[in-house]
């Protein structure tokens, strides 16, 4: 005896139902609002419980011809049952919500999970918590885990958004206490939660003390407690709220081995599941201005590309504030720019916010607290030792004070709240730097403090542990490999180990106690390899894999992994 089964046997079977399409042997009429939908009784029944019970138990839309389908609009009510015909949907933005509950009704269990997939892969900052609303309301389990995993990771961007101010005090009280709340200082706990009430500060100011309770204020710094949390009106104003500031200045006041004997939910850090990053490296040189963006993943080693940048783009500033990436400035290989493009890389797509006051390439940038940094540069004509300043916030360019030296191909990097702007080159003098300078956001005021041990253009600077490296750059035609690092409560500069290639105008970026170099070139042509220096060994290495191509004046930052 043999038995055969026949795989293919199954298709030309439905492609003859598609007969229905023609109201051919068609048997039931299914009508939603003004929308009739022919149908087959059999195929329904086959593909979908809720029409399997109906058309096959003691119900009187058994015997029926024409059935009524409540709680679905007629269009979805058409989608669904040509779905069940063809095994083929398209599930948007736009028909999502209406599909995903029709789905559930019809217990088309594999259109509901689609429907779920999609909206994961959707999932951003500005709409994570009306995803989880819904998924809540549709009973998602694991769209809800994966969109409250999602706010919770992604916390300080998911507080600027308005679906953060239109929360319930339950549901603001239930993210702000999760002990896996993502940000990286409790100053966005306590920033988010001075938002919320201020939103709507008739109606909500009364919840202050329950909010409190979760804002883990002995885990800020004391200036930070002294000078913001004390001074904001909504503390000064609510007794009980004063008396968390009291426990955390107390919690302040102890030596550090005797700070575990307060215990409260408040002395307890957050323990945040850390997202897996990305490198990623944008635009440069190669050797012509290009528009290309490309990423490294860290775990699989391997590179590969993103959306391009809408222009060509090189010797620009790259930075990570706020979920997205800035590329400021730079030169699109005819004209220095003052356009500023923003990646967010969850929907792999690129914008634009308000340009610069100037134009600048070979600048530095960095982000202190809230604002970005443009710092120095290269205009077209001479070097520039203005600063300006952006508020993500307030969608604006300021001026702050500027450097002491006009400082072009310079590089920067922020240590313990302070802007550090290291060598570069003075157009003024025609002379590459030793000199560094560091800017205090509070003074508004650049000081010198202690020069570099060899004068530095073009060097890759990056931050790692609370100290400044400077890599690479050059003096006139000399392209280095040494490198040196800076040490601020001691204002001292020590050498460390060489890199492997002598690099100027490379990418730098610090992730998991390691420092990254990343292309450059090497006085003769562009490089596409990636070194990354271990402080425990005192040594640097090459990661296995190259970049596509080599780049020059690229700009890096580190990301997380899109979903």
């Amino acid at each position: 005896m043999m038995i055969v089964e026949n795989t293919v046997h199954q298709q030309p079977t439905f492609r003859i139902f598609c007969v229905y399409s023609k109201k051919m042997l068609c048997d039931v009429l299914l009508v939603a609002g003004n929308i009739e939908v022919p149908a087959h009784k059999l195929v329904l029944a086959s593909c979908s419980p809720y029409f399997c019970a109906m058309f096959t138990g003691d119900m009187s839309e058994s015997k029926a011809q024409q059935v009524e389908i409540r709680d679905v609009d007629g269009q979805t009510l058409r989608k669904l049952v040509d779905y069940i015909y063809t095994a083929e949907i398209e599930v948007t933005e736009n028909n999502v919500q209406v599909l995903l509950p029709a789905a559930s009704l019809l217990q088309l269990m594999d259109v509901r999970q689609v429907c779920c997939e999609f909206l994961q892969s959707q999932l951003h900052s500005t709409n994570c918590l009306g995803i989880r609303a819904f998924a809540d309301l549709h009973t998602c389990t694991q769209l809800l885990n994966q969109s409250h995993a999602y706010a919770e990771q992604h916390f300080s961007e998911v507080m600027l958004g308005e679906e953060f101010m239109g929360l319930s005090l339950q549901q603001v009280c239930s993210l702000i206490s999760s002990d896996k709340l993502t940000v990286s200082t409790e100053e966005k706990v306590f920033e988010a939660m001075v938002a919320w009430i201020k939103h709507n500060k008739e109606a909500r100011l009364e919840h202050m003390p329950k909010l409190m309770e979760h804002v883990r204020l002995p885990l800020l710094s004391r200036d930070y407690l002294v000078q913001i949390v004390e001074e904001e009106a909504l503390i000064k104003n609510n007794n009980i709220c004063k008396d968390f500031l009291i426990e955390a200045m107390k919690y302040h006041l102890l030596p550090s081995d005797q700070r575990h004997l307060i215990k409260t939910d408040r002395t307890r850090p957050r323990t945040p599941i850390s997202l897996p990053k990305v490198m990623i490296v944008v635009g440069g040189q190669a050797p012509k201005a290009i528009r290309s963006v490309e990423c490294y993943d860290f775990k699989e080693d391997r590179w590969y590309q993103v959306a391009d940048l809408p222009s060509r783009r090189c010797r620009a500033g790259v930075v990570f504030m706020a979920g997205r990436v800035y590329a400021v400035g730079g030169f699109n290989g005819s004209l220095r720019v003052r356009t500023v493009d923003v990646y967010d890389g969850v929907r792999d797509q690129w914008t634009t916010v308000p340009s610069m006051q100037e134009r600048r390439s070979t600048l530095g940038s960095a982000v202190l607290g809230d604002l970005l940094y443009a710092v120095g540069g290269f205009d077209g004509s001479t070097g520039l030792s203005s600063v300006e300043a952006y508020n993500y916030k307030t969608n604006e360019w300021m001026f702050v004070a500027p450097m002491n030296t006009r400082r072009s191909s310079v590089g920067v990097g922020v240590v313990d709240g302070k802007l550090y702007a290291v060598g570069g080159y003075d157009g003024a003098s025609r002379q590459c730097l030793s000199t560094v300078e560091e800017y205090n956001p509070v003074s508004n005021q650049w000081g010198y403090m202690a020069d570099m041990s060899t004068r530095r253009s073009g060097a890759g600077v990056g931050v790692l542990s609370g100290q400044l490296y400077a890599a690479g750059g050059h003096d006139g035609p000399l392209v280095r490999k040494s490198v040196e690092v800076y040490d601020p409560p001691s204002n001292t500069w020590k050498q460390v180990c060489d890199m492997n290639m002598c690099r100027r105008n490379a990418g730098v970026c610090a992730i998991n106690g390691l420092l990254y170099v990343i292309g450059g070139d090497d006085g003769s042509c562009n490089l596409s390899s990636v070194e990354y220096y271990n402080p425990a060994t005192d040594k640097w290495s090459l990661i296995p894999t190259n970049m596509s191509n080599g780049r020059s004046y690229a700009g890096v930052s580190v990301i997380d992994k899109p979903l």
